[in-house]
């Protein structure tokens, strides 16, 4: 009986297949320490602006200076957040510096940030010229035979010059050594690069519960803009039954009075009186019908949003263009909301914009309806210019939703809105 042994190769498969992941791991963590470096330098620069800021208290001027070197600090530590929010975990900024010097020297972030600029600015920018230097010497070793000949005896050493090489065993031995320093970039880069990053992780992130009292913060945002948003349309739908069919009933009612007197002393007359209340009741009836489907349309409840927005698109004034892909339905509400955009953008277009075209595009991806409402116009559209944008906004971010604009003066605008629609 043979025994066969697979384990080699299975040795050599899980081999091939973490070879690249550890090659990822290893270009990220360079790319993170040559990140690490730039805000390093920046932080060198800011520990410096400190120090010239503390002596100049000294001589009694530090104090001008102090406000300008603690926006300094602010700013290479929201950079940092940046950048390590990039590669990990997000870390949310702190509150604007606090008005005063006083304020500002018992804030807890404000001291956490000079203790973390003046770590980083040395500790985080030597690291990081540890991660450039490795792949540099790697790259001098390991192509060292291919100019060796051409330098100068005493320039022909390896990279970190402590052999001076003479013959081609010695140039080959150089080789050996790239390799070596390749194997030492594989396993050193990633712990270094978690290494320069502790500090900012453990100073520049919130205290505990700082995410939650924004989330409420949010939510507390987003309520009062839902209830604005509510009341608002409360006040359009109010007012479109009091100065449409209101109105409309009311002469309904007048011309049934008198076409009831009328009756006694002239039918003929009655008659015409009573068919122009007749027109009156069919006025009121349609204006009324045009309210409840302002509300919620019929067809977007017994249809879908695409044949919604296809009306909504067969009706503007502008050729409008509509690319709908959705799914599925969404919930009622985000479907109204979604409707409620496209209608009050194109509605916007048609009246301000000037454009020839226009265009819808609603994409549903996973847990999340995407809307894009775009035309040619000649832009310069502003959420400050009373033309519906606020009440897009407030709308959208009722749902935790997102709302990017771009109008450039002349042209084109884009309008995104982004809604959660659950899974």
């Amino acid at each position: 009986m043979v025994v066969t042994d697979d384990r080699p190769a299975d040795g050599r498969a899980g081999w091939a297949r973490a070879a690249p992941a550890r090659a990822r791991a290893t270009l990220d963590a360079l790319e993170h320490l040559v990140g690490g470096m730039g805000t390093g330098l920046l932080a060198l620069l800011a520990t410096l602006w400190l120090i010239l800021t503390a002596a100049a208290c000294l001589v009694g001027v530090g104090l001008w200076l102090l406000p300008s070197a603690l926006h300094a600090v602010r700013a290479v530590a929201d950079r940092e957040r940046t950048r390590l929010s990039r590669w990990g975990p997000e870390i949310i900024g702190p509150a604007p510096l606090p008005a005063g010097l006083r304020a500002a020297a018992r804030d807890r972030a404000v001291r956490r940030e000079v203790r973390w600029v003046c770590a980083h600015g040395v500790f985080g920018l030597f690291l990081g010229l540890v991660g450039v230097t490795l792949p540099l010497n790697a790259v001098h070793d390991i192509g060292f035979p291919l100019y060796w000949a051409f330098l100068p005896v005493s320039e022909a050493t390896a990279a970190v010059g402590w052999w001076t090489v003479r013959d081609w065993p010695g140039a080959l031995f150089i080789t050996l050594l790239g390799v070596l320093w390749v194997g030492i970039i594989v396993l050193c880069t990633p712990p270094l690069a978690r290494l320069q990053a502790w500090p900012g992780r453990r100073l520049l992130s919130p205290g505990p519960g700082t995410d939650l009292v924004l989330r409420v913060a949010e939510l507390t945002a987003t309520r009062a803009a839902a209830l604005d948003a509510h009341a608002a349309e409360l006040r359009r739908v109010e007012r479109a039954l009091h100065d449409g069919t209101q109105n409309r009933i009311v002469a309904v009612t007048v011309l049934l009075g008198a076409a009831r007197r009328a009756l006694t002393r002239n039918p003929e007359e009655a008659e015409a009186v009573l068919a122009r209340a007749q027109d009156a009741a069919e006025q009121a009836l349609a204006e009324l019908r045009g309210v409840v489907r302002s509300i919620l349309p019929p067809v977007l409840a017994d249809r879908s949003l695409p044949d919604a927005l296809t009306a909504l698109a067969a009706d503007c004034p502008v050729p409008c263009d509509l690319d709908a892909d959705v799914p599925g339905r969404c919930a009622a509400a985000v479907e109204a909301t979604a409707y409620y955009v496209v209608a009050e953008a194109l509605t916007n277009i048609a009246k301000h914009s000037g454009a020839g075209s226009a265009g819808v595009v609603v994409r549903r991806l996973h847990d999340r309806l995407y809307v894009e409402i775009h035309d040619d116009g000649h832009g310069g559209a502003d959420e400050r210019g009373g033309s519906g944008l606020t009440g897009i906004r407030r709308r959208t971010e009722a749902h935790d939703g997102t709302l990017e604009l771009a109008s450039p003066p002349g042209g084109p605008t884009t309008l995104k809105v982004t809604l959660p629609c659950g899974s």
